[in-house]
């Protein structure tokens, strides 16, 4: 079942996967990919619904003009998802890790955990700023993926002090012991910051829903 959610100007595509009533789990995509079509069987147990969301320029999302894309546009995307389900905890591959961890600190309240895997564009474009690179987009590639957010989403920077802001906001705001769950083999220097942080465990995907299925209905304290 697909539902239609408005960011903006953008028409966001939010599928929903399963029909269980409970706390909602809300999957990210990464760089360049699309929301499933079923629900992957890792997620079948989960005891409410397990929802999808296309980012802006993938998917069946709207595809922007121009490009300008940037992880905090996308972690707007998350937002508007957010105010639709009420609360949920979140599962991010690649690019949608980053996205999810920003909406965990972002929006305490509303992100019941997050589960951080591997996955396209999961290091973006580095710790900082390097010499200035505008990038060519080839505009005949077919899209979605928008060939601009393939673009610019791959060198956008993620400073690990940036990264570790929105951790420390996610533990002491969200009222769970362990908000963030890593479970990405990969190492970008952001990530690397991120594990160092309290309420962050390094852990495999199903002890992580294990975890956060427990504690999903919990609100703030």
């Amino acid at each position: 079942m697909m539902e239609w959610l408005t960011h903006g100007r953008m028409r966001l595509a939010l599928r929903r996967l399963t029909a269980a009533d409970g706390p909602s789990l809300l999957l990210l995509h990464g760089l360049g990919e699309r929301s499933p079509d079923d629900c992957p069987s890792v997620y079948r147990k989960w005891p409410g619904p397990v929802w999808a969301l296309d980012f802006t320029g993938h998917g069946q999302s709207t595809v922007p003009l121009g490009g300008g894309y940037t992880a905090e546009i996308l972690m707007a995307d998350v937002d508007a998802a957010l105010r639709h389900l009420g609360t949920a905890t979140i599962v991010g591959r690649g690019l949608g890790a980053y996205v999810g961890l920003l909406a965990a600190g972002g929006r305490p309240q509303l992100v019941r955990g997050a589960v951080l895997l591997d996955g396209p564009g999961l290091a973006g474009g580095g710790s900082g700023s390097i010499t200035p690179f505008l990038p060519t987009v080839d505009t005949r590639q077919p899209s979605p993926p928008d060939p601009f957010a393939m673009a610019e989403l791959a060198l956008d920077v993620r400073p690990p002090d940036y990264a570790t802001f929105f951790a420390r906001q996610a533990a002491e705001l969200s009222g769970l012991s362990r908000p963030i769950s890593v479970c990405a083999c990969e190492r970008p220097e952001w990530l690397a910051a991120v594990v160092c942080e309290l309420g962050v465990e390094e852990t495999n995907l199903a002890e992580a829903l294990d975890h956060h299925q427990a504690l999903a209905g919990q609100g703030p304290a």
